[in-house]
């Protein structure tokens, strides 16, 4: 009676559910619904259902045994799972239409301060994280509203007698600002005793790569990140630094002076088996002419691995006593795709069918991968890892290569030009009821960009605002905008030119000069981000080159050869979510200014959209 069950239904979130419930010291454990019997779960203080990407109302969507609401026990239902409590005891669910589908911040008021609640204040305004397309329409009898939305009448309910509830929102998300209070009241309802802690990770981990990895060695892929390096030192603690081995890959799409930096690092950390290898010309090689962004991951994380064998082999390694290790972590494994109906949002480069293969095979280890980030930076700073490594910027395995967009034709959205209008339309009429105080105009880019919204991938189109506008209007209208138009994912502001009259695709794969062009600004941008001191406060800034030229004039038949920039900072704690960083408007002119200082470019972006709808990577 002291666990609780998550049933999992495929939400981005699930695991991190599991780990905010452990971390409010009580423990939990992932079962699939389908596998999961009504005397399976008699055992368990409480039940939660999870989100996930499905419709309840579809053949076929994931469901539970309806035996498990005779149990007696707590249940809370989350998303998807609120949406299928809801149905299955007699509700009615409805996709959201635009109207009720929300992505990203809303505000939800509670109704009713009691239950999941408690300690609420009545009419208390929260502010919450909503990731769905369907809704809840109809209670079933025996159910109340316990908080509403602007959008949603029915944000959270309960059957107070049974101590079943629903919520539309993910209460385990940091931006779910009083997620914690909610999940702890549930937990109190279930009378699960608060005796669980993480303090013992590290230990329980050291042990487990012992068993696992038996009499074989590891030949780990680092990258100087910190899940790779904190996977790395828990493995030569584990093992001894003469059976592990790491090998360094320059792909040719690090940083500018990525390479060098890193392998400082390491060896003043200690790390001395440590092998770098220069793979730029395979890579750029394999890469040429790909610009689909699955394509390119697939083709990125095959070359490190034919690399990794090409140097296994020269180094007389007997891949029957070695295992691949990686950094791999949980959001990695479940973008991928790679759990139990859960969505595939894009394929990370240690998830690419060669490595599935063989993980069957069970001759990967990755000590990390049950780990969010923030938790990856615990354990590195109890390993006793300096705050420049366990604090570093993530930064993606195939690096720059999925921060430079590649096109080699334009594709608008579907009708855009009145897609274009009726956004413009929106915009007069947030300006008509005083939400905006000056004209925004609007673009939708002929290039698309991966989301997630509702558990799925999208690959939609992003739309660039130009006009003068402040942090407080644009962090209302991003969200606005994609939850009304679902031709949308992203929401750019136009930083320079003050003004987006025309959109043309610049036709573009990776190439060298482009990889140059991209180096130069991410530089430049990281450190003018250290010049203004954010650099903590700010979780990542990725820099993204498009191959889109912003009003350029060319002679029929010709196209424009400059391309367009976007800054991408976020604060995050887990890479689950996201939001935008809202950075000193005035001193990103400044650092626009410096940006066009190349003449290749012909605009500066920045990536107001939250995650969801869009991705933190733009591939």
């Amino acid at each position: 009676m002291n666990k609780i069950a998550i049933l999992d239904f495929g939400s981005q979130y699930t695991h991190l559910l599991a780990t905010r419930i452990r971390r409010l010291g009580v423990y939990s454990e992932i079962l699939h619904p389908a596998d999961a019997t009504a005397d399976q779960l008699k055992d368990y203080a409480g039940i939660i259902l999870s989100g996930g990407p499905a419709s309840v109302y579809e053949e076929g969507a994931p469901t539970v045994d309806p035996a498990i609401f005779t149990l007696e026990k707590p249940i809370l239902g989350v998303c998807y799972g609120h949406q299928l409590l809801t149905h299955l005891l007699g509700g009615k669910v409805e996709p959201g239409k635009g109207v009720g589908a929300e992505f990203g911040k809303a505000t939800i008021t509670i109704q009713k301060n009691e239950a999941i609640f408690a300690n609420f204040a009545a009419q208390e305004q929260t502010q919450v994280w909503m990731s769905h397309g369907d809704r809840v329409t109809a209670l079933p009898d025996g159910f109340e509203v316990l908080a509403t939305s602007a959008d949603d009448g029915y944000s959270a309910v309960g059957d107070l007698k049974r101590n079943f509830f629903g919520v539309q929102f993910h209460g385990e998300v940091v931006h779910t600002v009083k997620g914690n209070e909610i999940l702890s009241n549930f937990i109190n309802l279930t009378g699960a005793p608060r005796d669980w802690n993480l303090g013992s990770f590290v230990d329980q981990s050291l042990e487990q790569i012992r068993t696992q990895v038996g009499d074989r060695n590891v030949f780990m892929l680092i990258s100087g990140g910190v899940d790779s390096t904190v996977a790395y030192v828990l493995l030569v603690k584990a093992l001894g630094t003469e059976r592990v081995y790491g090998l360094f890959v320059d792909t040719g799409f690090m940083r500018a002076g990525e390479r060098e930096q890193v392998e400082s690092a390491l060896r003043l950390e200690g790390i001395t088996n440590l092998h770098v290898v220069d793979a730029s010309k395979e890579f750029f090689s394999a890469l040429a002419g790909a610009a689909e962004p699955e394509k390119k991951r697939e083709i990125i994380g095959r070359v490190f691995l034919e690399v990794q064998a090409r140097v296994s082999k020269e180094l007389a390694l007997d891949p029957q006593h070695w295992m691949l290790g990686q950094g791999t972590i949980y959001p990695d494994t479940i973008e991928s795709g790679g759990t139990k109906n859960s969505a595939k949002i894009k394929t990370h480069h240690n998830r690419v069918p060669e490595i599935e293969a063989l993980i069957k095979e069970g001759r990967v280890i990755e000590p990390l991968k049950d780990l969010y980030k923030d938790e990856v930076r615990e354990v590195g700073e109890k390993l006793g890892l300096p705050v420049s490594l366990v604090w570093r910027h993530p930064f993606p395995g195939p690096g720059l290569a999925v921060r430079i967009l590649c096109a080699t034709e334009a594709d608008f959205a579907p009708n855009h030009e009145a897609l274009e209008q009726e956004i413009n339309e929106f915009l007069g009429q947030k300006q008509a009821e005083g939400k905006l105080v000056n004209t925004l105009t609007a673009k939708t880019l002929p290039i698309k960009s991966v989301g997630v919204q509702g558990d799925f991938r999208t690959y939609r189109h992003p739309v660039v605002l130009s006009g003068n506008a402040t942090w407080d209007e644009l962090e209302q209208l991003a969200p606005a905008l994609t939850n009304r138009f679902h031709d949308l994912n992203r929401v750019l502001y136009s930083f320079a030119p003050a003004q987006v009259e025309s959109l043309s695709l610049t036709p573009g794969t990776l190439t060298q000069d482009r990889t140059e062009r991209l180096q130069i600004a991410d530089k430049l941008a990281m450190l003018w981000l250290k010049e203004i001191a954010e650099d903590r406060s700010v979780w990542q800034m990725p820099t993204v080159l498009l191959p889109v030229a912003v009003n350029e004039k060319t002679l029929p038949g010709q196209t424009s050869t400059k391309e367009s920039l976007v800054l991408r900072p976020i604060v995050s704690e887990e890479a689950m979510t996201a939001h935008f960083a809202q950075l000193p408007m005035l001193k990103l002119h400044d650092l626009t200014l410096r940006l066009l200082e190349d003449s290749s470019l012909s605009a500066v972006f920045y990536d107001i959209t939250n995650k969801p709808p869009a991705t933190i990577e733009w591939e």
